[in-house]
């Protein structure tokens, strides 16, 4: 059977949902052109209310659109959009920034970030990635090919960090995945090298090889745990 794609995903929200369903938004890598082999598709789903019988009647569509490699959908009530920009500012910044429209009306009218709310999202998603690598670490054991699917699993949660930590400083981030984090890492004093290293084994222009794996892998760690120590010691405005 093929994979559920965006536009049949679209058509089973709407024969489930009818008038109810009122946005439906693609955002991320895929929305921006930026989508590699393999990558997944985040989509935002907004509809009037949300219940137990609602949820189970889009429950097969969700399991078909997750066989296809793909997160569950971003789902909220339309109300509850409007007010958690200060509960998921990260997401909500990044969703503005890079998103397509599928069906219904733009939701953005409105939707502030406030830089406090941000600071402290992204201080806390900053940590709990360093402590999903650390993790990740003590899984792999010193085998390269999985230290090497552990660098490159990491690689979307990794730029969401770089781009939040960019406006955090008042920054536009760059459409380039490597810009973002060339300046992430002038603003957080991190080596850029091992970062730029895994954009391009992911984007297949270099090779990494197992044998290259733990020296990439301590040296990206170093630079997620200088985002950290970064993060901690600012007071939240947006001067660099």
């Amino acid at each position: 059977m093929a994979k559920m794609n965006l536009d049949q995903l679209v058509a089973q929200l709407r024969a489930a949902f009818g008038a109810e369903l009122r946005s439906v938004v693609l955002y991320g890598s895929a929305a921006v052109g930026e989508q590699v082999a393999g990558s997944d598709q985040n989509v935002l789903v907004l509809v009037d209310a949300l219940d137990v019988r609602r949820l189970e009647a889009v429950g097969a569509v969700v399991r078909a659109w997750g066989e296809a490699g793909n997160p569950p959908p971003f789902t909220l009530t339309l109300d509850e959009w409007r007010r958690s920009a200060d509960i998921f500012p990260m997401e909500y910044a990044d969703i503005q920034e890079r998103h397509r429209l599928l069906h219904g009306d733009p939701p953005f009218e409105g939707i502030r970030i406030a830089p406090t709310d941000l600071r402290r999202q992204l201080e806390l998603e900053a940590m709990g990635k360093l402590l999903h690598l650390r993790q990740g670490v003590l899984a792999a054991g010193g085998d390269g090919r999985r230290q090497l699917e552990l660098l490159a699993a990491s690689k979307s949660a990794i730029l969401v960090l770089f781009r939040a930590t960019l406006r955090l400083h008042g920054r536009v981030p760059p459409r380039d995945p490597v810009d973002v984090c060339r300046e992430a890492a002038t603003i957080a004093g991190f080596d850029v090298a091992p970062f730029e290293r895994v954009l391009g084994h992911v984007r297949r222009d270099v090779t990494l090889k197992p044998a290259d794996a733990r020296s990439v892998l301590d040296e990206y760690v170093r630079g997620v745990e200088r985002l950290v120590a970064h993060l901690d010691q600012h007071d939240g405005g947006t001067t660099p």
